[in-house]
């Protein structure tokens, strides 16, 4: 069984245990719970559901972000981060949606997946076309993204622009 759940300040062990296996920053995904005591996690969690409630900019450039965790048989495997506005910024790096799997379990399928739920969960945020940002070489992802109906509309050495329609 596939299930997606938002961020919850009641998240406990498995998450933290998940988001340790995932590299702190890879492909332009941020894992900031990478190298965390348990403790600093929850406190992370708590400022996460904070982020995913603010309705503006905050700072002048944090705009709202929610955060889901992707679980296949009740483990979680991956997460997600959904944003819905951006700013100039995120629409040259970073886009409506990023997420990741845990190296445990690539290649099976999941960032499909995980992707086809969180751009339900951007449609559900008021976005109707969400902007995805991927690192030129990383693969896996530009596949997930085109087998979600991705649309590339810019290319460089460096990266990729991809648009998906969220009303699939």
């Amino acid at each position: 069984m596939i299930e997606l759940k938002k961020l919850s300040t009641d998240d406990g062990h498995d998450i933290y245990d998940m988001l340790q296996t995932m590299p702190k920053n890879e492909n332009g995904l941020i894992n900031n719970v990478n190298g965390m005591t348990y403790d600093e996690y929850k406190e992370w969690l708590l400022k996460k559901q904070q982020e995913s409630e603010q309705t503006g900019l905050v700072d002048g450039w944090k705009v709202p972000s929610a955060t889901y965790w992707l679980y296949v048989d009740a483990v979680p495997v991956g997460f997600g981060n959904v944003r819905s506005f951006l700013t100039d910024a995120l629409k040259k790096a970073g886009g409506n949606i990023g997420y990741g799997i845990a190296p445990l379990y690539r290649g099976k399928g999941y960032g499909s997946e995980l992707l086809h739920l969180l751009l339900q969960k951007a449609h559900e945020a008021g976005v109707d076309k969400a902007l995805l940002t991927i690192h030129a070489d990383n693969l896996p992802s530009l596949a997930a993204a085109m087998a979600n109906g991705g649309v590339i509309t810019e290319k460089t050495d460096e990266r990729i622009w991809v648009w998906i329609d969220t009303c699939q």
